[in-house]
């Protein structure tokens, strides 16, 4: 079994490194460890620095957060515009990914 720490933490680190590619994919785990990362931060910086942490805070992760939601689109197989669609972006971005390859 894999072990979820390193996987936690990459996907925060990738989020943040393809900040600007709005291209590929992110996969489920990919994206709902980095929505948990921001969410921690988040709190943390709600703690310390109240609104203006927080506030703070949001202005950095706003554009990784768009390219990882994107990128998710992308690996259901949808465009990257369907994060603007309520509700049903939150049933894609549960959906499992879909098989860019035929397995042998």
């Amino acid at each position: 079994m894999e072990n979820t720490g390193d996987n936690f933490f990459a996907a925060i680190k990738d989020a943040f490194k393809r900040f600007s590619d709005f291209s590929g994919v992110s996969t489920r785990s990919q994206f709902w460890y980095y929505i948990l990362g921001t969410a921690i931060a988040s709190a943390i910086a709600s703690i310390i620095g109240g609104d203006n942490g927080e506030n703070l805070l949001s202005l950095i992760t706003l554009i990784p957060t768009v390219a990882v939601s994107v990128r998710r689109m992308h690996d259901v197989g949808k465009s990257g515009w369907f994060i603007l669609v309520p509700i049903y972006n939150i049933v894609l971005w549960a959906s499992p990914s879909k098989m860019t390859v035929e397995p042998r």
